[in-house]
């Protein structure tokens, strides 16, 4: 068999179908999961913008969470550059 076969030249009984079909069946169950996750993250975010906070602000502040301290110091820096230099700080 050619090292570069097309796909509809391969063998099919090269294909493990039982290990392949359990892989399929994690990941249908795993975005099934993660659905969830953005459901219940969804309340959260309403709950805290009934509560009087803002969304856009909390957001702002997980994504700077996620970054390591170097990371965010080196654009806290650029930003208050940028700013200084359009006469904003």
């Amino acid at each position: 068999m050619n090292q570069h076969a097309m796909p509809s030249e391969i063998d099919t009984s090269s294909v493990a179908a039982d290990e392949l079909k359990q892989f399929i069946e994690r990941i249908e169950r795993l975005e099934e999961e993660k659905s969830g996750i953005q459901g219940d993250i969804k309340e959260v975010f309403a709950e805290l913008k009934g509560r009087g906070f803002d969304a856009k602000a909390v957001r702002a502040i997980l994504r700077i969470r996620k970054q390591d301290h170097a990371e965010r110091q080196e654009q806290e820096a650029i930003l208050e550059l940028y700013m200084q230099a359009l006469g904003m700080a």
